[in-house]
């Protein structure tokens, strides 16, 4: 396997991220996205991420964008401040080959480095067995599952939840 580089994502990764999100959308359930969104949607969605300083990083292997990853809002409400959300993509081409696990080990890092206590992953359909694996093999734990809440590709899908504590977590305040 190839060197996996990672870095943050900059504007002109967005075809790249855009292609990538629209192959999840349409042939997955890693998202319960019906139509994947275009390329100034996913821009939207980018400058919004960076502008509230979360990361959002991109892996390359030979100078190409081979996945994402970033960690957003986990809710909206203000007490939830400190909790982030994680999502990686990875080109279905290079799926189980490393990068999910080098981009999620880099952005536990950097959410780490910007003080957030704990990470929320929501999982899109129990059958994502690699995710979930990648996941816990990270020091997630499992914490529930929403069973039918979602309904893609002709099937009802359950949402499994799973989080982990960044830096000091609820040892102390923030």
């Amino acid at each position: 396997m190839p060197q996996i580089t990672v870095r943050s994502a900059q504007p002109d990764d967005i075809p790249s991220i855009t292609h990538i999100y629209a192959h999840a959308v349409l042939h997955g359930t890693a998202t319960f996205e019906i139509e994947p969104p275009d390329e100034p949607e996913m821009g939207r969605r980018y400058r919004a991420l960076m502008e509230a300083a979360y990361p959002y990083l991109v892996a390359e292997i030979d100078s190409k964008v081979a996945g994402y990853a970033y960690a957003g809002l986990y809710r909206p409400r203000y007490g939830y401040r400190w909790t982030v959300e994680d999502s990686v993509y990875i080109a279905p081409e290079l799926h189980r080959r490393g990068v999910g696990r080098v981009l999620l080990t880099r952005l536990i890092e950097e959410a780490e480095a910007r003080g957030f206590r704990q990470m929320i992953a929501i999982i899109g359909d129990s059958s994502q067995t690699p995710s979930i694996a990648l996941h816990d093999a990270l020091g997630f734990r499992h914490i529930g599952k929403l069973e039918a809440v979602a309904f893609k590709h002709d099937a009802w899908r359950d949402s499994i939840l799973m989080q982990r504590a960044l830096g000091r977590g609820a040892t102390t305040s923030p």
